[in-house]
């Protein structure tokens, strides 16, 4: 069995593929051991997205009980998409869904790019800044907390209790931020109901679908997973592709050179660095097998998006490149739990960057990559800091990278 700290141990954060080579290799599907129990791995892109649509694979934890438990047993604290099967799940996603179609996602594409033209200029004229906290971090906190309502005082206290559930915590502190984040959402949905906006939250409270409409709680849960997954997923995909652009100036220059691949970058990005490292675990409803190994009923499953991402179904998988057809890849997941704002996030992906780009022509990495250092979490792949050198702002009538 390989243990946890054989998996995650020193320069896996920093950089994780050779692990996950490793991994599609000698064992696509095997059992790790974490501080919570066992947890079955799955790292091949044929099995990881097969799995991801498999409902043999259930959100519901309490399958790992002997089933004269399960009755008895509490659901998840807060009934979340994210940790529902259908028909449930069907339920919730239906009625959150027209919030979030193509259409009124590319609307909010003009505000995106204000919002990321706001925060440039506001760096320095030139000189060496962190991107990640005065950029990559703040365009999503401000596109998401703006689109559910969330007033911009408060952005701070959200981020901060994301940051907690999302990295490396003890399950006390995770479990006491949710709570706090659960509470403040409670308190600003009550806030919504008497003082109605044009923000989403205030949408979803009058949300209706054949009489049926969204309880309190379920108004809580998909406030707290709209926040957190808006912005953790687009502040890594604009770290992570920053980056993977400044370390590969070749590729670097083709985007300059043909601004028109911007979206096809973003995808690269997505695929090659995926912001999403590993979904939210599974759970055996009955026995099932991958690669030739069955994995029991009751067993705890996490599926390995980054490592699929880099597996021979693209051809020269370790390779960026932006021009290439990375359509298939499962960083934003697959079947029924494919992310809700996939689009949202490519759509700042690639206006953060481009503009970023076009702004600073001279962008440049400000520390050798070997002193970057990562969050530590087996969720998503994230910067702590990124250092860059601006370099001097563009002239006016520049070319524009953006779509």
């Amino acid at each position: 069995m390989t243990t946890t700290t054989e998996l995650f141990e020193g320069a896996f954060w920093n950089d994780p593929y050779p692990a996950y080579t490793a991994m599609r290799d000698d064992a696509p599907v095997r059992k790790v051991a974490t501080p919570g129990g066992e947890v079955w791995m799955i790292s091949r892109y044929a099995d990881v997205r097969a799995a991801l649509a498999d409902q043999r694979l259930s959100k519901d934890w309490r399958h790992t009980l002997p089933v004269e438990e399960r009755a008895a047993a509490p659901e998840s604290p807060l009934p979340m998409m994210i940790l529902m099967d259908p028909p449930g799940h069907t339920r919730l996603r239906k009625l959150v869904s027209r919030s979030f179609t193509l259409r009124r996602m590319e609307a909010l594409r003009p505000r995106v790019r204000e919002i990321a033209a706001r925060l440039l200029a506001d760096l320095p004229a030139t000189g060496t800044v962190d991107i990640m906290a005065e950029y990559a971090f703040l365009l999503p906190v401000f596109v998401i907390c703006e689109l559910l309502g969330v007033p911009p005082e408060d952005r701070d206290d959200f981020a901060s209790w994301s940051n907690v559930m999302i990295d490396e915590s003890t399950q006390d502190q995770s479990m006491a931020a949710a709570a706090k984040l659960a509470e403040y959402l409670s308190a600003l949905i009550a806030k919504k109901r008497e003082n109605p906006d044009d923000a989403l939250i205030s949408a979803l409270i009058e949300e209706v679908d054949d009489g049926d409409r969204f309880s309190e709680q379920e108004l809580v849960g998909m406030a707290m997973i709209l926040l957190i997954a808006g912005h953790e997923t687009t502040v890594n995909l604009v770290g992570n592709g920053l980056l993977a652009l400044l370390t590969h100036p070749e590729q670097l220059a083709l985007l300059r050179a043909k601004p028109d691949l911007m979206s096809s970058a973003v995808e690269e990005f997505l695929r090659w660095d995926s912001p999403v490292h590993t979904a939210p675990i599974r759970f055996t409803a009955e026995d099932v097998e991958y690669a030739g190994v069955t994995i029991p009923a009751g067993a705890v499953v996490s599926l390995s998006l980054a490592a699929a991402n880099r597996d021979t179904r693209f051809d020269d998988a370790a390779e960026l490149k932006v021009d290439r057809d990375a359509s298939g890849h499962v960083a934003f997941g697959h079947g029924l739990h494919h992310c809700l704002g996939a689009q949202l996030a490519r759509i700042e992906g690639q206006e953060a960057i481009g503009l970023l780009l076009e702004q600073r022509p001279e962008l440049a990495l400000g520390v050798d990559p070997m002193e970057l250092l990562y969050r530590r979490s087996t969720i998503i792949r994230g910067l702590k800091e990124l250092p860059v050198d601006l370099g001097p702002a563009a002239e006016e009538g520049a070319e524009e990278l953006r779509p």
